[in-house]
């Protein structure tokens, strides 16, 4: 049986139990197939229903950020929706009650309060003070209200240095948890982060998973333009680090990547996403690292994330 007609197999089976599962959300089978990473891996109706869940959370999630940035006003729009599938993933398949996330790329601080909405700790009253006046959801993190933001990331460079320091007091202390900390890719142009990386190589911190999203772009242009450490992952295994590459748009992929055991510590996930995941016009488009979204172009970006 091909995959595209095993997937519809499923489909069938599980609409007479959960007709609204699907019928809410529209998935081609190609998308199915290659978000799922394996789809030989659906063997039973529970498989493809809570992968199909997981597809129509992350559609729910795109649409609530660009609806909250739209209404805020704000900017950063781009690397939002490069960062969103990766702490989506994170969120509902792998963290465990005693691990800890770290955004370092603070200004993706969207993505993460949309996750966190969807995962029930912020109400939908939360993210309408999106950058606001005392607001505690702020353009960047800023700490002292919530557990999954435990330091300010808003200049980069730091979340990495207070993910080692909190891997080696875990261990120190014999506690169990595992730390991820996502970052940009420029933001290895910072040297904190390579100071940081010695340090967690040093101490073989087996519980640190540094998670890239490489999406090529900053600020003023291309990584490679602007500071090329191209490729950044050879840069990487001078260290020595156990690295994995993985689609930061493929659910199966990432989620496999983030679970992998590491054998020297830290784990480094070089994650290849495009900025503006989601949105034709924003895909692979600088502007949209500092753009807020006209009238008609939230409603253009909506449509399209409604059609997938």
């Amino acid at each position: 049986m091909s995959a595209a007609a095993e997937i519809r197999l499923l489909a069938r089976e599980l609409r007479p139990e959960s007709p609204s599962l699907l019928g809410n959300f529209r998935f081609s089978i190609d998308q199915v197939i290659s978000e799922s990473g394996s789809p030989a891996r659906f063997h039973s109706r529970g498989d493809f229903a809570m992968f199909v869940t997981m597809l129509a959370k992350l559609q729910r999630a795109r649409k609530r950020l660009l609806q909250m940035h739209f209404e805020s006003c704000v900017g950063h729009i781009g690397g939002n929706l490069s960062a969103l599938d990766a702490m989506m993933v994170l969120y509902h398949k792998v963290l465990c009650p005693d691990d800890v996330f770290i955004l370092s790329k603070g200004h993706a601080a969207g993505a993460l309060y949309v996750t966190l909405w969807t995962a029930g700790k912020l109400s939908d009253d939360d993210l309408k003070t999106f950058h606001g006046e005392g607001t505690r959801l702020s353009a960047h993190p800023a700490p002292g209200w919530s557990a999954d933001i435990p330091f300010a990331t808003g200049s980069l460079g730091h979340g990495l240095p207070d993910a080692a320091g909190i891997a080696l007091g875990l261990r120190l202390q014999g506690r169990p948890g595992r730390i991820f900390c996502l970052t940009s890719d420029a933001e290895w142009q910072e040297g904190s982060n390579w100071e940081a990386l010695i340090f967690a190589r040093h101490h073989r911190l087996r519980n640190l998973c540094v998670v890239i999203d490489e999406n090529r772009l900053q600020g003023f242009g291309t990584t490679q333009d602007v500071a090329s450490m191209d490729p950044l992952a050879d840069k990487l295994a001078g260290f020595g680090l156990d690295i994995t590459h993985a689609d930061g748009h493929n659910v199966g992929e990432m989620r496999s990547a983030f679970e992998a055991p590491s054998k020297e510590g830290p784990r480094i996930v070089v994650l290849r996403t495009t900025k503006g995941h989601g949105v034709s016009f924003m895909e692979n488009a600088m502007e949209w690292h500092y753009l807020p979204l006209s009238p008609d172009q939230y409603r253009a970006a909506l449509a399209e994330a409604d059609a997938e």
